[in-house]
Protein backbone atom coordinates (compact mmCIF):
# COMPACT_ATOMS: atom_id res chain seq x y z
CA UNK A 1 0.00 0.00 0.00
CA UNK A 2 2.83 2.40 0.82
CA UNK A 3 4.23 2.01 -2.71
CA UNK A 4 0.87 2.93 -4.23
CA UNK A 5 0.47 5.96 -1.96
CA UNK A 6 4.00 7.12 -2.79
CA UNK A 7 3.21 6.80 -6.51
CA UNK A 8 0.00 8.82 -6.06
CA UNK A 9 1.83 11.46 -4.01
CA UNK A 10 4.50 11.91 -6.68
CA UNK A 11 2.09 12.21 -9.63
CA UNK A 12 1.42 15.82 -10.56
CA UNK A 13 0.39 17.83 -13.58
CA UNK A 14 3.56 18.81 -15.41
CA UNK A 15 3.68 22.12 -17.24
CA UNK A 16 7.42 22.23 -17.74
CA UNK A 17 8.49 19.39 -20.05
CA UNK A 18 11.98 18.53 -21.19
CA UNK A 19 11.86 18.11 -24.98
CA UNK A 20 13.71 14.77 -25.09
CA UNK A 21 11.62 12.08 -26.80
CA UNK A 22 9.71 9.36 -25.00
CA UNK A 23 10.41 5.83 -26.16
CA UNK A 24 7.36 4.28 -27.84
CA UNK A 25 7.75 1.18 -25.66
CA UNK A 26 7.06 3.33 -22.57
CA UNK A 27 3.99 4.85 -24.21
CA UNK A 28 2.76 1.34 -25.02
CA UNK A 29 3.29 0.29 -21.39
CA UNK A 30 1.13 3.22 -20.32
CA UNK A 31 -1.63 2.22 -22.72
CA UNK A 32 -1.40 -1.36 -21.46
CA UNK A 33 -2.10 -0.10 -17.93
CA UNK A 34 -5.04 1.91 -19.26
CA UNK A 35 -6.34 -1.08 -21.23
CA UNK A 36 -6.50 -3.05 -17.97
CA UNK A 37 -8.49 -0.41 -16.08
CA UNK A 38 -12.00 -1.26 -14.93
CA UNK A 39 -15.09 -0.30 -16.89
CA UNK A 40 -18.82 -0.73 -16.38
CA UNK A 41 -19.98 -4.10 -17.72
CA UNK A 42 -16.45 -4.49 -19.13
CA UNK A 43 -17.54 -2.14 -21.90
CA UNK A 44 -14.06 -0.60 -22.41
CA UNK A 45 -15.47 2.47 -24.24
CA UNK A 46 -12.10 3.97 -25.10
CA UNK A 47 -9.54 4.43 -27.82
CA UNK A 48 -6.01 5.77 -27.46
CA UNK A 49 -4.13 7.58 -30.20
CA UNK A 50 -0.46 8.16 -29.42
CA UNK A 51 1.18 11.12 -31.14
CA UNK A 52 4.94 11.54 -30.79
CA UNK A 53 6.15 12.05 -34.34
CA UNK A 54 5.69 14.61 -37.07
CA UNK A 55 2.13 15.57 -36.00
CA UNK A 56 3.14 16.31 -32.41
CA UNK A 57 3.71 20.06 -32.89
CA UNK A 58 0.44 20.48 -34.77
CA UNK A 59 -1.44 18.61 -32.03
CA UNK A 60 0.14 20.88 -29.41
CA UNK A 61 -1.29 23.85 -31.33
CA UNK A 62 -4.77 22.25 -31.15
CA UNK A 63 -4.58 22.53 -27.33
CA UNK A 64 -3.62 26.21 -27.24
CA UNK A 65 -6.72 28.23 -28.08
CA UNK A 66 -7.12 31.59 -26.34
CA UNK A 67 -3.56 31.45 -25.07
CA UNK A 68 -4.03 28.27 -23.06
CA UNK A 69 -1.51 25.44 -22.64
CA UNK A 70 1.55 27.07 -24.25
CA UNK A 71 3.67 24.53 -22.34
CA UNK A 72 2.45 21.78 -24.67
CA UNK A 73 4.93 23.02 -27.30
CA UNK A 74 7.60 21.18 -25.32
CA UNK A 75 5.63 18.01 -24.60
CA UNK A 76 7.31 15.25 -26.62
CA UNK A 77 4.22 13.02 -26.77
CA UNK A 78 0.46 13.05 -26.43
CA UNK A 79 -2.17 10.39 -25.91
CA UNK A 80 -5.57 11.35 -27.30
CA UNK A 81 -8.29 9.61 -25.29
CA UNK A 82 -11.52 9.06 -27.17
CA UNK A 83 -14.84 7.75 -25.94
CA UNK A 84 -16.21 4.93 -28.05
CA UNK A 85 -19.65 3.38 -28.00
CA UNK A 86 -20.40 1.43 -24.86
CA UNK A 87 -21.63 -2.14 -25.02
CA UNK A 88 -25.36 -2.78 -25.10
CA UNK A 89 -25.25 -4.12 -21.52
CA UNK A 90 -23.53 -0.95 -20.25
CA UNK A 91 -26.07 1.20 -22.07
CA UNK A 92 -29.00 -0.76 -20.62
CA UNK A 93 -27.56 -0.68 -17.10
CA UNK A 94 -26.89 3.04 -17.43
CA UNK A 95 -30.39 3.67 -18.67
CA UNK A 96 -31.94 1.74 -15.78
CA UNK A 97 -29.83 3.61 -13.24
CA UNK A 98 -29.94 6.99 -15.02
CA UNK A 99 -26.16 6.96 -15.21
CA UNK A 100 -23.88 7.32 -18.22
CA UNK A 101 -20.91 5.09 -17.37
CA UNK A 102 -18.57 5.79 -20.28
CA UNK A 103 -17.30 9.17 -18.96
CA UNK A 104 -16.57 7.51 -15.61
CA UNK A 105 -14.67 4.77 -17.43
CA UNK A 106 -12.70 7.41 -19.35
CA UNK A 107 -11.70 9.01 -16.04
CA UNK A 108 -10.58 5.68 -14.62
CA UNK A 109 -8.50 4.80 -17.65
CA UNK A 110 -6.93 8.27 -17.68
CA UNK A 111 -5.93 7.84 -14.03
CA UNK A 112 -4.31 4.52 -14.96
CA UNK A 113 -2.38 6.24 -17.76
CA UNK A 114 -1.12 8.93 -15.39
CA UNK A 115 -0.08 6.53 -12.64
CA UNK A 116 1.64 4.24 -15.13
CA UNK A 117 3.55 7.21 -16.51
CA UNK A 118 4.68 8.20 -13.02
CA UNK A 119 5.81 4.63 -12.31
CA UNK A 120 7.83 4.74 -15.55
CA UNK A 121 9.56 8.00 -14.60
CA UNK A 122 7.42 10.15 -16.89
CA UNK A 123 5.25 13.17 -16.22
CA UNK A 124 1.79 13.99 -17.54
CA UNK A 125 -0.77 16.75 -17.78
CA UNK A 126 -4.43 16.03 -18.51
CA UNK A 127 -5.82 18.48 -21.05
CA UNK A 128 -9.49 19.17 -21.43
CA UNK A 129 -8.93 22.36 -23.44
CA UNK A 130 -8.51 21.55 -27.14
CA UNK A 131 -10.18 22.10 -30.48
CA UNK A 132 -11.80 18.74 -31.17
CA UNK A 133 -12.53 19.51 -34.83
CA UNK A 134 -8.88 20.47 -35.42
CA UNK A 135 -7.63 17.33 -33.68
CA UNK A 136 -9.94 15.16 -35.79
CA UNK A 137 -8.82 16.94 -38.97
CA UNK A 138 -5.20 16.35 -38.01
CA UNK A 139 -5.47 12.72 -36.93
CA UNK A 140 -8.42 11.47 -38.99
CA UNK A 141 -10.08 8.16 -38.14
CA UNK A 142 -7.40 7.17 -35.63
CA UNK A 143 -9.10 9.21 -32.89
CA UNK A 144 -12.52 7.60 -33.04
CA UNK A 145 -15.86 9.20 -32.41
CA UNK A 146 -15.57 11.62 -29.46
CA UNK A 147 -12.35 13.00 -28.04
CA UNK A 148 -12.66 13.44 -24.29
CA UNK A 149 -9.14 14.25 -23.10
CA UNK A 150 -5.60 14.67 -24.33
CA UNK A 151 -2.71 13.63 -22.14
CA UNK A 152 0.61 15.44 -22.55
CA UNK A 153 3.45 13.04 -21.74
CA UNK A 154 7.17 13.52 -21.25
CA UNK A 155 9.98 14.04 -18.81
CA UNK A 156 9.74 16.93 -16.37
CA UNK A 157 12.54 19.50 -16.57
CA UNK A 158 12.48 19.71 -12.81
CA UNK A 159 11.94 16.77 -10.45
CA UNK A 160 10.95 18.83 -7.42
CA UNK A 161 7.32 18.39 -6.46
CA UNK A 162 4.91 21.20 -5.67
CA UNK A 163 2.93 20.87 -2.44
CA UNK A 164 -0.47 19.36 -3.15
CA UNK A 165 -3.36 21.59 -2.19
CA UNK A 166 -6.20 19.29 -1.23
CA UNK A 167 -9.18 19.52 1.06
CA UNK A 168 -8.70 18.19 4.58
CA UNK A 169 -9.98 14.67 5.22
CA UNK A 170 -12.60 16.10 7.60
CA UNK A 171 -14.14 17.95 4.64
CA UNK A 172 -14.51 14.92 2.39
CA UNK A 173 -14.68 11.76 4.54
CA UNK A 174 -17.92 10.62 6.13
CA UNK A 175 -18.83 7.28 7.66
CA UNK A 176 -22.41 6.21 7.12
CA UNK A 177 -22.51 3.35 9.67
Amino acid sequence: MENLLKLIETRESCRNFDTRPVDKALLCRMVEAARLSPSACNSQPWRFTVVSGEKRAALAQCTQGLGMNKFTNDAPAFIVISEEKATLMAKIAGSVKDQHYAPIDIGLTTAHLCLAATALGLSTCILGWFDEAEVKALLGDTVGSRIRLILAVGYAKNDSLRPKKRKDMEEILYFGD
